[in-house]
Order: C-alpha cells, then structure tokens, then sequence
C-alpha cells in the first residue's frame, strides 16, 4: 500500500515542473495532444521592479576554493533556475547551517546534564524530567511547548524576510533578492565586539 501511495505521488511530480524540465517525450504527448490552434499576438510584457539581484556569476567567483579546488555542486543546483534562486539557496544554506549548529549545541548542553530551574508545566512537570535523548525529549514536551517553538520559528521568519530592508544596526540594508547579501539576518543589536559585520 505504501509502494502504490509513493508511486501515485511520483506519477503526478511532472504537473509541479516548469515545462522546461520535461523531458522530451512528455512534449512531445502533451503536443499531441493540444489542438492546433492559430497563435495570437503575444502581449506586451511589463516591465518588472527596478532592482538587481546579486548575480550566478558573481556568487560563484566569491566562495573560497582551497579545500575542492572549484565551487562544490556536486547536484548541480546553481544551474537550476535564476539568479534569485541562487540567492534563495545560498540564504537557506546559511540559515539552515546556522539552525544546525544551535541544535548541535543544545544537543551538547542537555546531553552535558545542564538545565533550566524550575517547572516546564503548571502541572508540575520539572526541566529536569525531560529525557537527554533528542527525540524522547521531544516527545516528552507537551504540545503547547512544541507550538511555542514553532511560533517562535515562525516569527523569526517573518521578521527576516518582512524587515529586511529596515536595516542592520541603523544601516540600510537590501533584501537578498533585491541585491542584498543572502545569509544577513535583521537582528537588532546583534553582538559584534569586532565589527565583522561591517567588513562585507
């Protein structure tokens, strides 16, 4: 049941793809079978925002390429789509780098024994009832707290890609698909002993 379940899903992948991605013989059926019609005119195309997104060219030259020699795309993924697309990509890896430290972290830190005082619960369950391991710890927080993280997530979110442009630290600051750096996020006073921020 679970094989006809996943082979029902992969079937109908190909309504999600651009048509650029089909393959041949998918053209060549869904020619087929559209009517020959004559082709209109095509309308004018407006002309989209004034901005520009950091480019697939400049954002390949940047990466540091002592350890592989080139940029590692062992997938291929800067050849998919646009620029903006890269840019998505390149935010999401520093991001999702960034959520995996903290997690490595955290995993450290209850691993080590260490603990917040005092009660999870009103109904009295305690900070340090919670289990060491990370999924029967996540099993065993209850579901509001669960839903708090996620907010919290959320939130997080929200305020990057809604507040971008309202700068970092009184600077201005541009979205990262509208040719800002991918990877900065709109932390009020975010802790820069050293300025490093200020050297991209």
């Amino acid at each position: 049941m679970k094989f006809l379940l996943l082979l029902s899903l992969l079937a109908h992948v190909s309504a999600f793809m651009p048509t650029s991605m089909l393959s041949p013989s998918s053209k060549l059926f869904s020619d087929a079978a559209a009517p020959a019609e004559d082709e209109a005119p095509a309308a004018p195309v407006k002309a989209g925002p004034a901005y520009a997104c950091i480019t697939k060219a400049e954002i390949m030259s940047e990466p540091n390429t002592l350890e592989f020699g080139s940029v590692w795309d062992p997938l291929g993924l800067a050849e998919i789509g646009s620029d903006e697309t890269l840019a998505w990509f390149r935010h999401a890896e520093v991001k999702h780098g960034r959520v995996a430290m903290a997690a490595f972290t955290g995993w450290a830190v209850v691993g080590a024994g260490l603990h917040l005082p005092g009660d999870l619960t009103r109904a009295g369950l305690h900070f340090a009832d919670i289990p060491k391991a990370g999924l029967a710890a996540w099993d065993a927080t209850p579901g509001i707290g669960k839903v708090q993280m996620l907010v919290f997530a959320g939130l997080v979110e929200f305020h990057d890609e809604i507040f971008q442009a309202k700068g970092f630290n009184g600077k201005e600051s541009k979205h990262y698909l509208r040719g800002g750096t991918p990877g900065r996020n709109a932390v009020p006073g975010l802790y820069d002993p050293f300025g490093l921020s200020s050297r991209r």
